[in-house]
């Protein structure tokens, strides 16, 4: 079995395997999938079709909270076409993406927790008549108390939503402290406190959710999904249906967009194999838009109180952090989105001492879960505003402030995060001279303003979420004696790039055409298990383990062709399809005829990778969080006119600078931060997932407000402004030839860049995101009045968050472990509890 790879002894990442320019990394190159998409070849999960197929459709919940008295089938079993049913008592097993929040049923089996939660499956010929006997279905129920707020939630502890969490209908609660947050505050020259609110919103992808599962035998079933987690789907589909892992396959079709919304199982894909085994057909559902707004999973709204101590030169001294957290009907990623809210606080600014408190409520609304920066951009945006406020308080340049304030590389900080390479200074310099800073800063008319801000985001998790000591990522490869590469890897395409990302690693290694390469990913039968597309995991651990396989590759093809050539095998080089001598480039052969020396020295050939991020350094509970391989950083100015007589605003301009350690692909990396740049403004403009109560008279519904893109209001064309993008190299030792992610970190500036521009303009403030143009109006309404001129929240709920878990920080001579280690326990969800055992004792 080969060792995972070992990033400590890894090669110079700045160079290629042969210690040449790349031949194609740095590069922009076309997509390995980009004429299939563009000449619309490429098959998505709603374009395939079975013989003898079946459509499925959801009878889904119309009130928010409810006890299931009875389901009527009489007059759908009827109907034309109609071939199957299925209800909660099918699959009693609960399921969910976490080991700690097994909270979801396929089908609701007692109870209902939001308006569009599944109660009934129905199957028939044609998705028409599944759709009309659906409508037929009658289900009665008997309602119960609807919490539709993080307040209602912590004033109301029963009836609880879900019999399981920290406390009534509070999901999760936790208190952190890092070093004396007290004796912080009290160096201190000046202490700020403000309290922001991010509304919740969605992921809006094009390609709406869509599923088809067939089975081979009674007790097999294959299941092609827009899934951007195959390998958990997988999980959860064989506790649901009871089968063994190895009757089940799951194939992630193309996505056309995911942005965490596919990432997490989903109730159709599990009834539709359900469904699937009942009829001994293919059976086949596409969600509606409307269905996909209820599936949502999209950014927790969250409220957020920060204090920070502050010298007069701008050096941070403490800070104290509290965020409550609108997690909706269900657990999905919540837990791991709480600690978020106050992970990476700490990577971008040296904090030294800090304080993070937090709440995870459970309300009756569609659940929330991951959306592109999962739970960092709400967070961000506080901090990043607060830290403007703080800069034009003290009368400091907010650029040169952050400037003064950056963690410095290869760094541990108070929350014990481990920081590799370092580029937002590189950031802050290419926007601030790009945008004409320093001439142009508080000093522009009235309405035209710039703000800037900064982010920090992970290139892939530390842990696993079912937490074991197995490889998160690997890459087998077969070479062919034609001259061609199979590549095996179960990383799933999204729209990001990733199948040309890791074909491009391995292509650089062996010196080969992309064209030479044939990718077989996703698919959990054939290829090694991936974790999935999330976390912006895949360059760096899928590439990791590609770059491993590669150079496996590379070392056997050449011990044939030294033998055929002979010459050292290690004064070999791979490039322009050729294997030859590096001194004497004539002495050489074709990459196949090398492989075919190899394969008759050898015998068939094939090799794998495997990929293992380092160890962190934190050892308390809720250490899992945060960690990374590496950190990519972004800065953005954001240049904005408002109209102060209606409070109407238009970014005119953007410049985003992005730390992505090493391109791989330019022309990617650069469609990746504009698409950061498009998502954040409507973000920070309009897009909003909310709610509304109806008349008592009518029910208790608590309904989508714009459950629809006519409805959802997001940035078109019209709204979208120039982008100056800067690619900022800064090589991470962990990373393939030291690539970082670029997937989601561009999003992060983009919201508290633009309020504070809006700041620049007009001289209010508002704190809270969407900003709309009545807030602004308002804000200067209340100005000219002499009073506060701001618009955002007042106050943050009244939250008994107890003692917290103090860790001492590194300056403070501390080992990473919490001083309350054998009481607070190790990472939730890990392993049995002989494991939590031996892992409090071995300081985990």
């Amino acid at each position: 079995m080969h060792e995972p790879l070992d990033p400590s002894k890894k090669q110079d990442q700045r160079k290629s395997p042969t210690g040449r320019d790349f031949n194609l990394v740095g590069k922009p190159f076309r997509r390995v999938d980009g004429r299939a998409k563009v000449t619309g070849q490429t098959r998505f999960a709603d374009d395939l079709s079975f013989p003898r197929m079946v459509h499925m459709k959801l009878v889904r919940s119309t009130v928010p909270h409810a006890r299931i008295v009875d389901i009527d089938l009489s007059e759908a079993e009827k109907m034309p076409g109609v071939l199957g049913f299925l209800t909660g008592e099918s699959m009693p097993n609960p399921f969910g993406i976490l080991p700690v929040s097994q909270d979801e049923h396929a089908l609701c089996v007692d109870k209902v927790r939001f308006v569009g939660d599944p109660v009934v499956a129905v199957a028939a010929l044609t998705e028409e008549q599944a759709y009309e006997a659906s409508l037929a279905v009658k289900v009665e129920y008997e309602s119960l108390e609807t919490i539709a707020t993080v307040e209602e939630a912590v004033a109301t502890p029963e009836p609880r939503i879900h019999d399981y969490g920290d406390e009534g209908n509070l999901h999760k609660k936790l208190s952190m402290q890092f070093g004396d947050t007290d004796a912080g505050f009290e160096e201190a020259d000046e202490i700020f406190e403000d309290v922001m609110y991010f509304e919740g919103n969605t992921h809006l992808p094009m390609e709406q959710h869509a599923t088809v599962a067939l089975t081979e035998e009674v007790d097999r079933v294959t299941v092609y999904s827009s899934t951007q987690t195959p390998h958990y789907l997988h999980r959860s589909l064989t506790k649901v249906l009871e089968l063994p892992a190895s009757r089940i396959r799951v194939i992630a079709c193309p996505n056309g967009g995911g942005f965490g919304g596919k990432s997490d199982p989903f109730n159709h894909e599990v009834c539709a194999a359900k469904m699937a085994l009942k009829l001994g057909r293919p059976v086949k559902i596409s969600l509606s838009r409307e269905e996909v707004f209820y599936c949502h999973r999209g950014r927790h709204p969250v409220l957020m109180k920060i204090r920070t101590g502050v010298k007069k030169d701008g050096t941070l001294t403490s800070q104290h952090l509290q965020t409550a957290l609108d997690g909706g009907a269900y657990g999905s990623y919540g837990v791991a989105s709480t600690y978020y809210t106050g992970a990476l606080q700490t990577v971008t600014y040296n904090l030294p001492k800090y304080r993070f408190d937090s709440i995870r409520a459970f309300t009756n609304k569609a659940p929330c879960g991951p959306k592109r920066g999962h739970g960092t951009p709400q967070p961000r945006f506080a901090f990043e505003v607060h830290l403007d406020k703080i800069a034009h308080s003290l009368g400091l340049d907010p650029a040169e402030m952050r400037m003064q304030q950056l963690v410095p590389a290869d760094s541990v900080t108070s929350n014990w995060l481990k920081v590799g390479s370092m580029g937002l200074g590189k950031c802050i310099e290419a926007v601030v001279e790009g945008s004409g800073w320093k001439e142009r800063h508080g000093k522009l008319p009235e309405g035209h303003g710039l703000g800037l801000a900064c982010g920090s985001y992970l290139s892939g998790a530390g842990l696993p979420i079912y937490w074991n000591h197995m490889p998160q990522s690997g890459v087998q490869l077969q070479l062919d004696r034609s001259g061609g590469v199979a590549l095996f890897c179960g990383e799933t395409e999204i729209g990001q790039g990733s199948d040309s990302v890791v074909a491009a690693i391995t292509a650089e290694v062996l010196g080969i055409d992309l064209k030479d390469i044939r990718l077989c990913v996703a698919d959990t039968d054939l290829t090694p298990v991936d974790l999935g597309s999330y976390s912006s995991r895949v360059t760096l651990m899928a590439g990791n383990a590609a770059l491993q396989a590669a150079e496996r590759a590379r070392d056997l093809v050449a011990k044939g062709a030294a033998k055929k050539l002979e010459v050292p095998a290690n004064e070999l080089v791979f490039a322009e399809g050729r294997v030859f001598h590096g001194e004497n480039p004539e002495v050489g052969m074709t990459w196949q005829e090398a492989v075919i020396e190899a394969e008759s020295r050898f015998g068939t050939l094939g090799t794998t990778g495997s990929y293992i991020p380092p160890r962190s350094p934190g050892r308390y509970r809720g250490a899992g969080v945060g960690p990374s391989p590496a950190y990519s950083y972004s800065a953005a100015v954001v240049e904005t006119r408002v109209d102060p007589e209606t409070g109407v605003y238009r970014v005119e301009h953007v410049w985003m600078a992005h730390d992505v350690g090493q391109c791989i692909n330019p022309a990617m990396v650069m469609g990746q931060i504009e698409g950061s740049v498009y998502m954040g403004l409507g973000e920070a403009m309009m897009e909003e997932q909310v709610y509304r109560r109806l008349p008592k008279k009518r029910s208790n519904a608590l309904v989508h407000k714009h459950p629809s893109m006519l409805e959802y209001k997001s940035p078109t064309f019209a709204d979208m402004p120039g982008v100056t993008s800067y690619i900022i190299e800064d090589p991470d030792p962990n990373g393939p030839f030291g690539a970082k992610e670029v997937g989601q970190g561009p999003l992060l500036p983009m919201m508290p860049a633009v309020a504070n521009s809006i700041f620049d303009a007009v001289g209010v403030r508002v704190d809270q995101v969407p900003i709309a143009p009545h807030m602004i109006r308002q804000a200067i309404e209340a100005r000219d009045k002499g009073k506060e001129a701001r618009f955002g929240p007042k106050k943050f709920p009244e939250v008994d968050f107890g003692t917290p878990l103090r860790v001492p920080t590194p300056e403070e001579g501390g080992d990473g472990k919490a001083i309350n280690i054998e009481e607070a326990g190790v990472r939730e969800g890990t392993g049995t509890m002989t494991e939590r055992k031996d892992a409090v004792k071995g300081g985990e």
